[in-house]
């Protein structure tokens, strides 16, 4: 018997975690607007914010959730729970996606088929040309390396991912709900051998530069990086993630 996993997805959910965030939300859900392929739902959690951004959503007809204690872990995952689309596409309230994006994001998870659990791609920085490319290619590309070194496979990119929303469900009491944690990184830890991350430009966005700037607490990052790590390190070391993908049938990529 086929199960859901293994249908084709037709429907996309939205799912976008705010705080404090009412201009950048603001400029992203017009941008949902426009997408070729409309959304099923688009979901805003409000976590916490003191700024109008519940109030930016409501007016764009999403469906608001209010999840005060700040943590965009359990922002996210809140959203993911309530969704009913085949795919899940997570992002910001800074994304900026093209008309096509939705659509691309579907269409990979067709392509690439039923072991492809998530599907992610390079966010670039809202700069002129040509810093805008190298700062966004150094940017993403070393958190997309050096993560998959620890992971075995390439990581979710918070900014622009999509999952199937059969697999969150599978995964959904395994991963973390702490403020202390990137949510995109430890949601890549729950991908399995013989399951797939695809990686393309094709659902690339723009990106505001904020994480650039210095005062933007680059500190607090690299902390929830490493006890997103210790995390998980605990549970598999990544010697075990490699040997366990490098051995699985259809490995994941």
């Amino acid at each position: 018997m086929e199960s859901p996993a293994d249908t084709e997805p037709r429907s996309c959910s939205v799912v976008v975690p705010v705080r404090d965030d009412a201009a950048e939300l603001r400029g992203l859900l017009e941008a949902l607007a426009q997408q070729r392929e409309p959304a099923l739902e688009i979901i805003v959690v409000d976590n916490g914010s003191c700024d109008g951004s519940a109030a930016v959503a409501r007016a764009a007809g999403c469906i608001v959730l209010t999840l005060p204690p700040p943590s965009i872990a359990a922002a996210a995952a809140a959203g993911y729970d309530v969704a009913r689309g085949d795919l899940i596409v997570r992002c910001d309230a800074d994304s900026r996606p093209s008309p096509g994006w939705l659509g691309a994001h579907r269409l990979a998870h067709v392509q690439s088929g039923p072991r492809t659990v998530l599907v992610t791609g390079p966010g670039r920085f809202r700069i002129p040309a040509p810093l805008g490319e190298l700062l966004s290619g150094l940017y993403v590309g070393t958190y997309l390396l050096c993560t998959a070194a620890a992971l075995g496979h390439f990581p979710a990119f918070g900014t622009t991912m999509s999952m199937r929303r059969a697999w969150w469900h599978e995964v959904r009491e395994e991963t973390s709900r702490s403020a202390e944690v990137h949510d995109d990184m430890d949601l890549s830890f729950r991908v399995r051998p013989g399951q797939r991350v695809q990686v393309t430009r094709t659902v690339a966005v723009g990106m505001s530069a904020r994480a650039l700037r210095v005062g933007h607490d680059p500190l607090r990052r690299w902390r929830r990086a490493t006890r997103t790590l210790r995390r998980n390190w605990r549970l598999e070391r990544p010697w075990q993630r490699w040997a366990a993908r490098l051995t699985a049938p259809g490995r994941g990529r």
